[in-house]
């Protein structure tokens, strides 16, 4: 993949923006487990950065998905992953069905004001019961007049202590079969009927507010539901390709500064008399582990470049997802060998970074189910 002068300027001002409005308040955010997300979201919206893709007449930038890979990649750069995770729920995973599927009227009432960072969105699929599972869900919104009136709950809900809305997933109906009867609906998160009191206590990820969101006999107008009532599924899994594509973008960063830092650290390090970089172990690990990155390079820029021409790449975005839950997991621990006791430190980068970054096998679909993904579309299976 090309970048371009243009491409390089939006990287070098989401660099310069990080520096500048996060990273500096990392670790008084990570203390204190959660961070201030609606005035950053603010100056990112102000920025123009949460917007990228979105539609220019509800106050995006209109541009193409390569643009954006850049906005994923230099979250890689945030010195904490709740607060990239955050931000990437609110430009990769709650609202691109509502751009492409939403009324202009839903998304003059709830896209222009999450762009401009005015609104925190959160997503609600998961359940107790239903994870990777997405066509399990139990959630339910019952037709009442011109109302939805919904009732269930929704786990591991990120952004879903501070959130100004929800993009929820629901069973709208009860025939058609579990992929055709759900609907993506906006749901104001001061709703009457919205419990969203218990914030989850989490192994990584600390600045990201994480909450259990329960429905009792909540309202809200149909006319809130994105698209079309029953295509919801359909909505939500392209809304995971998003997802999946983000999240192999931002580990690329993670796990490339990380391997650059063990470099840097252990050519500075002395022990018995000469640099731990000289240890030709050490070495041949992070040549090997650089060699890793490259190849989630590749199969992740292969992916973002057949979105923008709009091919099938289910499979590529499955391989990326699975590549990165895999190194998300491998880096960290091989880096913190050569770390030593530095490196166990809880609060070292490393340790934060392993914490961190273990989600990315889990959410967004697990590797497991990357796998079975990848081999029903081979046919393998």
């Amino acid at each position: 993949m090309m970048f371009t002068e243009e491409h390089n300027a939006l990287r070098s001002s989401i660099r310069a923006f990080i520096d500048r409005e996060i990273n500096p308040h990392v670790e008084e955010w990570e203390a204190a487990e959660q961070f201030p997300s609606h005035e950053v979201f603010k100056k990112a919206g102000d920025a123009g950065f949460l917007g990228i893709t979105k539609p220019a007449e509800f106050g995006g930038m209109g541009l193409d998905y390569t643009f954006n890979a850049v906005w994923a990649e230099e979250l890689g750069h945030i010195h904490a992953g709740g607060i990239a995770s955050s931000l990437g729920v609110q430009t990769d995973m709650a609202t691109p069905a509502l751009s492409v599927h939403g009324s202009d009227e839903l998304r003059h009432e709830f896209l222009r004001p999450t762009i401009q960072g005015d609104m925190v969105v959160c997503l609600g699929v998961s359940e107790v019961g239903a994870g990777s599972d997405v066509a399990s869900i139990q959630t339910t919104a019952r037709k009442d007049g011109d109302d939805y009136v919904i009732n269930g709950g929704k786990m591991w809900t990120s952004n879903g202590i501070k959130a100004d809305w929800m993009c929820l997933l629901a069973n709208t109906g009860t025939e058609n079969g579990p992929h055709h009867n759900k609907s993506l609906i906006c749901v104001p998160m001061d709703a009457k009927g919205i419990d969203r009191s218990t914030k989850l206590k989490k192994y990584g990820l600390w600045s990201s507010d994480t909450a259990q969101v329960y429905f009792d006999d909540v309202r809200v107008p149909q006319r809130y539901r994105i698209g079309e009532e029953g295509r919801g599924f359909i909505y939500q899994m392209q809304q995971f390709t998003q997802e999946r594509l983000f999240a192999a973008l931002r580990t690329i960063m993670q796990m490339q500064e990380l391997v650059d830092e063990t470099a840097e650290y252990t050519r500075s390090r002395i022990a018995f008399g000469k640099p731990l970089l000289d240890n030709q172990w050490i070495q041949y690990t992070l040549a090997d582990l650089q060699t890793e990155i490259a190849c989630l390079r590749a199969i992740t820029y292969a992916g973002v470049e057949g979105y923008v021409r709009g091919d099938n790449i289910r499979v590529l975005t499955a391989e990326a997802k699975l590549k990165a839950g895999k190194l998300a997991r491998t880096v960290p621990d091989q880096c913190m060998q050569f770390w030593g006791g530095a490196g166990f430190l809880w609060e070292s980068r490393v340790a934060r970074m392993m914490r961190d970054s273990r989600l990315v096998a889990i959410g967004g679909g697990a590797n497991e189910v990357m796998m079975q993904i990848i081999a029903k579309e081979l046919g393998y299976a």
